[in-house]
Formats: structure tokens, sequence, C-alpha cells
């Protein structure tokens, strides 16, 4: 049956355009029409929902999640105590939450024991309700270094080919690397480089002969450099971006994934909901550098997508938009933001040709929103609809 949405404020996030009073047809899950109410006549039978005073935007990526972790105040320690049936469950309650919040494509970027790969295939063949899905499987990361309690342990150049190959034979969709210590590991630091320039050319030779994108969690200069340097296609975090390494950002046309919000809700929360104190003590030493960093980024035109790190201390599942309010509040326009979160996402996946913009041949996500996120980007929190491949998922 085709389905007819009528009468409201349309943001395709294909181009600041915004087309008020418009009409948009689905059928068989894609997107077939769009015009201005008048401009088509709707056909017998179709089904008709009038969404007089909304907006309707494409449906949202969030390019770095962490679906299997709990938001709590220590994510990992809960991670490591619970059992693998439970945190699988907990996960898909993790996934239902994202996608009522209007994220209907998310990168996933580091998991356990590759739980993330058969959470994808299960939302893949419809067994669970949840966003679509690529995955990074393991992380890889040098002895002791950030995120080895979930990820594959490396030392060397070959060592760190060879689990860059494992990774792929386990049918990854991204290779994730550990370039710079973080907030969350004990004992290390965000601003000091990890793994070698050599050991990530690599692993990301690796990815690149497969057809798979690759990510770095890189939050120092030092090793955001190596990273660019090794051939990386994604910076998470970047929080102590330099003129040298934007510079390398732009003439080698890598994206930043900030994720704003992750050191902020630690802050925020702070020792007395139980965050250990090194992780609290960390991200005051960072924030400051984190925000300045995203604006330089974007000044310098750096191509920037939404990421969250959601899982992260009380960094909760189905809050993920409050990240674009964060963006906003760091310089953005709102429309940026949502185009961030939307066409830019999707572009930095390899999925635009059919996700990120409303328009027609592409598959039919699309999010009905109470209010104008462009006027005010916190409307984003007032979710009524969320549509996936054209059904119904809130």
């Amino acid at each position: 049956m085709i389905k007819v949405f009528t009468g409201m404020r349309l943001v395709t996030c294909d181009r600041l355009e915004i087309l008020e009073q418009a009409i948009l047809f689905v059928e068989k899950g894609r997107f077939t029409k769009i015009a201005r109410m008048g401009d088509l006549e709707i056909p017998e039978g179709a089904e008709v929902i009038d969404l007089s005073g909304m907006t309707v935007i494409p449906g949202m990526i969030d390019a770095h999640t962490h679906c299997i972790l709990d938001a709590s105040g220590d994510p990992f320690k809960n991670l490591a105590e619970e059992s693998c049936p439970y945190t699988t469950l907990r996960a898909v309650k993790n996934l239902e939450r994202t996608l009522a919040a209007g994220i209907t494509y998310i990168r996933d970027l580091g998991g356990k024991d590759y739980l993330d790969l058969e959470l994808r295939n299960a939302v893949d063949t419809g067994l669970i309700s949840g966003p679509g899905m690529q995955v990074a499987g393991k992380v890889i990361t040098m002895t002791g270094g950030h995120g080895y309690s979930i990820g594959r342990e490396t030392d060397g150049v070959e060592d760190a080919r060879k689990a860059a190959r494992e990774q792929l034979k386990a049918g990854v969709d991204v290779v994730k690397i550990m370039a710079t210590g973080g907030v969350m590991t004990r004992g290390v630091e965000p601003g000091s480089p990890q793994l070698t320039k050599d050991e990530m050319t690599a692993a990301i030779e690796e990815a690149h002969k497969a057809g798979r994108k690759t990510a770095t969690h890189a939050q120092g200069t030092a090793g955001i450099k190596n990273a660019l340097l090794a051939g990386i296609d994604s910076i998470e975090h970047g929080i102590f971006l330099n003129e040298e390494t934007i510079e390398l950002m732009v003439r080698n046309d890598v994206y930043l994934v900030p994720t704003l919000a992750a050191p902020y809700w630690i802050v925020e929360a702070g020792i007395e909901k139980g965050i250990p104190a090194y992780a609290v003590e960390k991200s005051k030493r960072i924030i400051e550098s984190h925000f300045k960093s995203f604006g330089l980024a974007r000044k310098a035109g750096i191509k920037i997508a939404m990421g969250t790190d959601a899982g992260t201390p009380f960094n909760l599942h189905g809050n993920n938009t409050f990240e674009l309010k964060m963006m906003v509040d760091a310089g953005m326009l709102p429309i940026e933001a949502l185009i961030a979160s939307t066409k830019v996402g999707a572009e930095l996946l390899g999925i635009e040709e059919n996700y990120g913009t409303i328009a027609e041949g592409k598959i039919a996500d699309l999010v009905v929103i109470a209010g104008n996120p462009v006027e005010n980007i916190e409307d984003l929190f007032e979710v009524q609809m969320v549509f996936k491949s054209g059904k119904l998922v809130r």
C-alpha cells in the first residue's frame, strides 16, 4: 500500500532548503514522490497520514555507539561481571531505545566477543527491532592500551596486520584502531600515542584491501597525526587537534566524529554517581580542548558526522540527540547539526545511496518531530513517530 504523508515541514537534509506544506509518497519501503501540497494527486486507496504542524527529517545516523555498554557509572566493570546472555538481552533493549529516538542507523565501534555482529544480523533478519548497524567487532589496541578489556591486544606490525585480518574474518563492517589513550581505561593518558604509525598502517591496509573503512579512537595530537599518516578514514573524538592535523584531515578528506557528549556526561555526573575518579579527573582536563577542537574543525570545513559514544557513563541509549544540542552549543547551526546526523553520517558509512536524505528512490527511514528543529534543535527530543523502511516502528 502507498503511504502518503501530508501537510508537514520537510527537511530533506540534502541541502539547506526546507519544504513547507509538503507531500511525501512512500511505496515498497522507499520514497517515491516529493512535492508541495496540491502538486500531486493522492491515489485512491492510499494510507494518508496527516502531519500538519509537524517536521519530518530523515532517519538519523549515530556514527559512534557501544550497544553492549549500559551507560552506568562504570560500564566496563559491569560488562566484565555480567553473563553473556544478560549483556545480549540488555543490548537488545538499548537498540530499541535508540531506534525510538529516531536513530535508524548506527555504527557500533567496539563490542564484546562479537556480540555486535550477531545483533546486527538479528536486526537485518527482523528477529529483533533496532536501527541498521555497522559493527567493528574487537577494537585493535596495544597490550594494555585503551579499551583492552574488550579489544584484541596487539604488538608489532605483523601482529597488527593479523588482528585486522581476524576482525575481517569474523565479518566486521569497519575496523577500529586505538591510536591513543582514553578516559575510561585506568592508567592510560588521553593525550598519549599508543599504536604506532606502522602498526596502524598495516591494519588499515588490510581493511582497505577488503573494502572496509577504518576508524580510530584518537584524542591526543601525536596519535591523531600517526593515524592520519597511516591512512585512517575517520577520527573519533579528536580532542587535541592542531593546525597540522586539521590540514591533514582536510587534505585527505578524513571525517571527524567528535562525541562531545561523552566527557560532558562524565563531568556532569561525577564520582557521586559511581564514575571512577580517574575518569572524572581526565574528563575535566580534556573537555575545554574538546570543544575548541570541534570549533577549529568546523571552521576548517572538515566533514563532521554525529556520534555519541552512547553507553559510556550516563550517556544513555535513547538520548542520542543530545549530542546535536551540544554541537549547536559549540557553534553549529541547527540545520548543520541535522545534516551531520543524516547526510554526512551516511557518507561516512558509505551508505548514502540508500540513506541520509529524503530523496526519491532512497529507503524510507524518517522521523516525525513536534516543532521545528531547524529553529530549536531541542525539538528533536520530541519524537512523535519513527518509520524504518516505510514501516512504523514507534
